[in-house]
């Protein structure tokens, strides 16, 4: 892989990118609607009119529940569910696929047979890696896809890779004693056993330096952990179906978006993009014709960081994870969705903002529904519950109080229950 090339990429001038992005939109629409599922969902889209921000966030997000659902109604003919254009002879396919994974679910996702399929590379590079570095892979090499996805990039990069996989701590610490590698990828909590065991037994591991960890939070305390141990962790932000979408540089400010991902942040329960720095859902359209999932709702949680990154790169920055999108709770038998809130605020579009509050114990819950409107008209609060209750069935207080006022987590039902 032209490293130079990578570089190139990830240090054009924003607007030369986001032209480059908008431009190869209509070909990413064009090859949805070559698979039955997408075309479905896109029926009357000409592909030459989304080619904006604008024209794409009137496409409908496709979360992951539904691919789940439409992947069960249609086992015995599509195991992707007709989302992908990848397969083989009984799926009626438009081209072979490499792989097939399984994800929790179960929901099954392709790789394809394109370079660095999942664009690793530029994770592990921002992370140190090197050609002719060994890697220690501890994902999983069975049914998931999260081996593969590190494989893939490292072998990109010219790295050697052993596939240590998940489990079998003694027989991996000492084939990373033997081998004596110079990076590792895997779960933080992973790297952390493997040292902790290293240290107990009293194992020196002097070649391990670097680490690209993913799969779980990797809070700082565990990073500096791990420094104090000589080894510098950076984190990756990646799914099954999109692959990476964001990664962590030297500067340790923030994830840089992948060079191949358009992202938007929409606000929980709708298709809504927020505002630059609100807190909201992942939705990230990957130019990958193999799998063409337009506007994909991760259900993470995370927001845009103003600004570009002190190492040159200059794609748009996100916080990282901060929490899951999906906040259905149930209240007095009946399940609340996020969407329910999107509905109430939709009918009074003075509100600003909105949060539905769950206190109490089981069984004797409240609900308030906290908004923000700047000029409140007369008689607000009561039409705002009214329309709860036509909604949601339920009855909630309503408070209304001054924009900013409610807090910027992405939060919009908040359940502080006690479940004692």
């Amino acid at each position: 892989m032209n490293m130079q090339a990578l570089a190139a990429l990830e240090t054009r001038d924003p607007a030369v990118r986001e032209s480059a992005l908008m431009a190869a939109l209509p070909a990413q629409v064009r090859a949805a609607l070559a698979v039955p599922a997408m075309a479905e969902r896109l029926a009357g889209v000409d592909p030459d009119t989304v080619n904006s921000r604008a024209a794409l966030a009137l496409l409908p997000v496709t979360r992951k529940h539904e691919l789940l659902e439409r992947q069960q109604a249609q086992r015995a003919s599509s195991s992707f569910g007709g989302y992908s254009a990848l397969g083989w002879n009984a799926q009626r396919a438009l081209r072979p696929a490499r792989r097939v994974f399984q994800s929790p679910g179960p929901i099954y996702e392709p790789e394809g047979f394109a370079d660095d399929y999942w664009r690793s590379a530029r994770a592990l590079r921002a992370a140190g890696f090197h050609a002719g570095d060994l890697v220690h892979n501890s994902f999983s090499y069975h049914l998931t896809p999260g081996a593969w996805i590190m494989e893939s990039g490292a072998l990109a990069l010219g790295c050697t890779v052993f596939p240590g996989g998940v489990g079998n701590t003694e027989l991996q610490l000492q084939a990373i004693e033997h081998l004596r590698p110079d990076a590792y990828c895997g779960t933080p909590s992973f790297l952390r056993i493997l040292l902790e065991k290293a240290a107990e037994t009293g194992i020196a591991l002097p070649s391990l330096k670097k680490a690209l960890v993913s799969g779980e939070a990797f809070p700082p305390s565990l990073r500096d952990w791990l420094a104090t141990r000589g080894v510098q962790g950076f984190q990756a932000y990646a799914t099954a179906e999109a692959g990476v979408i964001a990664y962590e540089t030297a500067a340790r400010e923030g994830l840089v978006l992948d060079e191949g991902v358009i992202l938007e942040i929409v606000r929980p329960g709708t298709d809504d993009p927020l505002p630059a720095g609100e807190v909201g859902e992942v939705v990230v359209t990957v130019l990958n014709p193999d799998y063409p999932l337009l506007r994909l709702g991760t259900g993470d949680l995370s927001a845009v960081l103003p600004g570009i990154c002190p190492t040159g790169r200059s794609n748009t920055r996100i916080k990282g994870w901060m929490g899951r999108a999906d906040q259905t709770a149930k209240v007095r038998g009946m399940f609340v969705h996020p969407s329910q809130v999107a509905d109430v605020l939709k009918r009074h579009p003075e509100i600003v903002k909105a949060r539905l509050v769950i206190e109490g114990e089981m069984a004797n819950d409240r609900m308030t529904l906290r908004v923000e409107c700047a000029a409140p008209p007369a008689g607000l609060a009561n039409a705002v519950a009214a329309s709860v209750r036509d909604i949601t069935k339920l009855r909630a207080d309503v408070e209304l109080s001054a924009p900013g006022s409610l807090p910027n987590d992405g939060k919009v039902i908040e359940d502080k229950r006690s479940y004692a």
